[in-house]
């Protein structure tokens, strides 16, 4: 695939766009996908995607990020637009309305044809982030009195002329769309063709409101292994559906929102996604801007570091020994913290931490981090002891391993929260700073443990 990738942005590079168009078009869509997402100049995503067919380019759209979208629609012309927009599934057409600019919201949404215009505004009447806002009315409904051979007929002709989003479930409802049942394709199948759909079908159904929240219902397909769920109105009429393929697309990126929302934290999800965008794609001088602050915090750590060790340049002339074991006390808490902040962030993002809570978590990680400096510690020190020889030198180390350790899984833990809560970019700055707080505390708990186990030998 790397490979594949490397072409691909050869021959944009070489403006190749004949032998561009053929190896794109007979490229697996989501391989395609793939592609996109790797090219970081914005006007060789619309080169290559004006090269695809009208097929496989809709094909490819639809799976995109938002955010490609988006990109790509307002660079097209107008035509070209609609032609999209025209061909989306409507719940992936309202979401896509609902990003954009209200201006060319509007003006797309009025170049639709009138079915789905009204289809379209019905979707982004519902409040956002409901089951009505991202169902699709884009469903099979036949009435129980049919038989399976004629049930069968209707499938086919309402599949030819409406492209339903899904023929694996048959929704039963009234000449009031009151929803009674539910068929599943298998049981069309494998019964005979003179059964009644009213036999078949399951009275014992789930169903979600249309003001039902979306991280809900999207949770309901996954623990129930549902590959779609009816949606209902306020009178319980059927009104869509929700797929399995938009509620994967919604747990992806619903925790992250929800969990923030919670804590008062609002658009961060938004706010990461433009600063990661920034820092992957954006020009040197916004990289600059992101990383070099929390760079210099290093750098003035580092020389803070070096005046801690200048201070204690009589106890290293005496001891020799000691300078053997900085690099163990300043690497072991390196990247014990990097490991500990890595943890916050994962666990945050999958809304296994409660940041109201967050105390607790805190006091478990540094729980966490004394048990593991207690071993590491008394392993370094009993080493130590046998490698040189100096008692006082052993437990020096390993007090100095265990108490740094814990420290550092606690800045793991707090400075990424710290910089969540102020609003800063955690990403970039939580490593340099708690490496900066680590070196420091680290070889002064070093050497001060040194000076009073072995002022002996000094």
């Amino acid at each position: 695939m790397k490979d594949y990738i490397v072409t691909i942005q050869s021959l944009l590079k070489d403006k190749n766009l004949d032998a561009l168009k053929e190896i794109a078009n007979k490229t697996e869509t989501w391989n395609l996908i793939d592609v996109f997402k790797e090219l970081e100049d914005d006007n060789d995503t619309v080169v290559l995607f004006r090269l695809l067919s009208k097929d496989k380019a809709l094909n490819v759209f639809e799976q995109l990020d938002l955010d490609l979208q988006e990109n790509l629609l307002l660079s097209f012309t107008d035509q070209k637009s609609t032609e999209i927009i025209k061909d989306l599934a409507p719940d992936d057409r309202a979401r896509l309305l609902d990003e954009l600019p209200a201006k060319v919201a509007k003006k797309l949404l009025d170049s639709l044809s009138f079915e789905d215009r009204q289809i379209t505004a019905d979707l982004l009447g519902y409040e956002s982030e409901t089951a009505g806002r991202i169902m699709t009315p884009k469903y099979i409904s036949l009435k129980k009195h049919l038989t399976v051979k004629e049930a069968t007929n209707k499938i086919r002709e309402i599949a030819n002329q409406k492209n339903p989003e899904t023929v694996y479930t048959i929704f039963i409802t009234n000449e009031n769309r009151i929803l009674e049942g539910i068929v599943s394709l298998r049981d069309l199948l494998i019964n005979d063709d003179d059964t009644k759909l009213e036999t078949l079908m399951t009275k014992d159904f789930t169903n979600v409101y249309t003001d039902t929240d979306q991280e809900k219902v999207a949770k309901l397909l996954q623990h129930r292994d549902l590959l779609s769920v009816p949606v209902l109105d306020k009178e319980s009429r059927l009104v869509g559906i929700v797929t399995v393929d938009d509620a994967m697309d919604i747990l992806e990126d619903e925790t992250t929102d929800d969990i923030f929302d919670k804590v008062g934290l609002l658009d961060i999800n938004q706010r990461e996604t433009n600063r990661s965008a920034a820092l992957v794609r954006g020009s040197m001088i916004d990289v600059w801007k992101a990383r070099i602050p929390f760079l210099l915090i290093t750098l003035a750590g580092g020389l803070l570091a070096g005046l801690v060790i200048d201070v204690f340049e009589e106890t290293l002339e005496s001891i020799a020994a000691v300078a053997i074991f900085i690099p163990v006390i300043m690497d072991m808490g390196g990247n014990v913290g990097t490991q500990s902040s890595t943890i916050f962030t994962r666990a945050l993002i999958l809304g296994q931490i409660n940041i109201q809570n967050f105390s607790r978590h805190l006091f478990r990680e540094m729980y966490v981090g004394f048990s593991m400096g207690v071993i590491l510690g008394s392993l370094a020190g009993i080493i130590a002891h046998i490698w040189q020889g100096i008692p006082g030198l052993g437990i020096a180390i390993g007090i100095a391993l265990t108490l740094t350790i814990t420290l550092a899984t606690s800045l793991g833990y707090f400075v990424p929260y710290v910089l969540v809560k102020l609003g800063f970019d955690q990403a970039a700055g939580s490593d340099p700073i708690i490496t900066t707080i680590k070196d420091i505390s680290g070889l002064a708990i070093y050497f001060f443990l040194v000076q009073y186990f072995l002022s002996h030998l000094l």
